[in-house]
């Protein structure tokens, strides 16, 4: 039997514990890997509210700014309860809960300030814990992002942590664009302030387009025993330069990729999606599930700030309630530039769609929370124009809701490492329309399962985009048959987790099964 550890800052298999797709993988994969014998251990930080039903496993004492500091261990109730899997959650006073999904802080002066804070405290207490063993021997270490490739700095230079080394230690990228880039010194979020005893290597660890900072993403890529990107065609994306917006390719770290890749450390394989024993809606019910989440989130201190809105929003939903549209076009995700940059340099090519909607009697709802500048254009733009639903949430129970009710999913990220949304759309049998890049490409074929664009240079995007849409309209109102092929094809895709483990086993593991 192999132990396994998953060191994440997400965990979906956690309630309340998830921001994005990380959190999906690192729910699922354990599961495929418990259920071939293997035992998983999956620890995260507790963000200062995960910890308080579980049941403290051990307290870790370790050495941070000359400080002692100690942390605390605790198992923790999963969602659903497999055989061979242990959940965790790490709590300190510091590890804080952010301001986005209650999990990152988002620092606009200074970006990672203070998530750099947390993410050295957490993975220097997951350091003493394997040291200690408090998941018994570990085998395999699977780090997921910048927020844990800091347990390759420590086993590196930490003349402590030299255990570490007994492992095989695998480091997936899900989002190159997030680097964790701090300071070496001259700050209290740098590392110098928080390792002021360890011996480093700044030649290895520096961002190459600021020599004075320590850049993790890259330390995840030059130190792990292999790198994975979540869909092969990501993979051979970002071993190029990035050319933005025409292009999103390795954002500075095209050099460390492509020597990963020639030592053939880097692999891509495709995430994959659930099909069993999932949560449904009920169908018809999305907009009687909308207002109540709405009604929810109105009677949060949180949401004050967005109350009036919230309500405008809920007044539009309720109109549908009597008379429904007739076509449903929608997006769920984070809001953020690689989601919807072509909306926000854009707005009046969004506008464009809107009013074609308008004229078939058709609406947009698009659910999601993120970076404040993307809130406010989406706010603005739904109060100007009635068939726009914008959700400003976050809520299961009306993501389920949407996926269900959905004609068209629309997914025009500026880049995608894989994207889950468009397969969780299909498993619906909802034909998606998505930017022909990464793992987009991977998984909707244009005509066969769903619709892309593409184009050489960003004014042909944004023209594409328009004239595919219209495509989509006139097959769905005036080529029934072909829809219905299109939906049909989309449905019986599978992206499973079992051939996606397959090959983690293989190429990312070097386990033979």
């Amino acid at each position: 039997m192999n132990n396994f550890l998953f060191v994440a800052a997400e965990n979906d298999a956690l309630y309340n514990c998830k921001a994005g797709g990380m959190g999906d993988v690192v729910r699922d994969v354990p599961r495929q890997i418990a259920s071939r014998g293997d035992k998983a251990h999956v620890v995260v930080p507790s963000y200062g509210r995960l910890h308080q039903e579980g049941t403290l496993k051990t307290t870790l004492t370790f050495n941070l700014r000359s400080t002692t500091y100690i942390a605390e261990l605790y198992e923790v109730k999963p969602k659903k309860n497999f055989d061979n899997i242990h959940y965790y959650v790490i709590h300190h006073p510091e590890i804080e809960a952010g301001d986005i999904a209650h999990i990152y802080h988002n620092d606009p002066t200074e970006p990672f300030y203070t998530d750099a804070i947390k993410y050295f405290i957490f993975c220097t207490a997951v350091a003493e814990a394997i040291k200690n063993e408090a998941f018994g021997k570990i085998d395999i270490v699977h780090m997921h992002d910048w927020h844990t490739s800091l347990l390759l700095f420590l086993k590196k230079f930490h003349g402590g942590y030299r255990v570490l080394e007994k492992a095989r230690f695998v480091y997936s990228i899900h989002n190159l664009a997030i680097q964790g880039i701090r300071p070496f010194e001259d700050n209290y979020s740098s590392v110098k302030n928080w390792f002021p005893d360890i011996p480093y290597d700044t030649e290895s660890l520096k961002d190459y387009r600021y020599s004075d900072c320590i850049n993790l993403m890259a330390v995840g890529i030059r130190y792990a025993d292999a790198v994975h990107t979540v869909s092969p065609s990501y993979k051979e994306d970002i071993l190029n330069a990035s050319n933005p917006p025409e292009f999103i390719g390795g954002e500075g770290l095209e050099e460390d990729l492509q020597k990963a890749d020639n030592e053939g450390r880097l692999v891509g394989i495709l995430n994959g999606s659930n099909y069993k024993n999932i949560r449904t809606a009920e169908k018809g019910k999305i907009y009687l599930i909308t207002i109540n989440a709405i009604f929810k989130w109105l009677q949060e201190e949180s949401k004050k700030y967005k109350a009036d809105f919230l309500a405008h929003t809920g007044e539009k939903v309720a109109k549908y309630l009597v008379e429904p549209p007739e076509f449903i076009c929608s997006s769920v995700a984070r809001l953020t530039e690689q989601k919807f940059y072509f909306f926000k340099r854009s707005p009046n090519a969004f506008v464009e769609i809107l009013k074609k909607l308008k004229k078939i009697n058709g609406a947009f709802i698009l659910l999601g929370t993120g970076a404040p500048d993307y809130e406010e254009l989406f706010r603005k733009i739904s109060y100007e124009h009635e068939n726009f639903i914008f959700i400003n949430g976050q809520s299961e129970d009306v993501i389920d809701a949407i996926y269900l009710e959905s004609d068209l999913y629309f997914m025009p990220s500026l880049f995608e490492p894989c994207g889950i949304s468009q397969m969780l759309a299909m498993r619906n049998g909802n034909p998606c329309l998505v930017h022909y890049t990464g793992g987009l490409k991977d998984t909707v074929s244009h005509l066969k399962t769903g619709f892309s664009f593409d184009g050489t240079t960003y004014e042909e995007k944004i023209k594409n985009m328009l004239e595919v849409f219209d495509l989509a309209l006139n097959i769905y109102f005036k080529e029934n048959v072909k829809w219905k092929k299109i939906q049909d094809n989309a449905k019986k895709m599978r992206f499973t987790w079992e051939k996606s483990v397959d090959e983690y086993y293989k190429l990312l593991y070097s386990i033979n099964q």
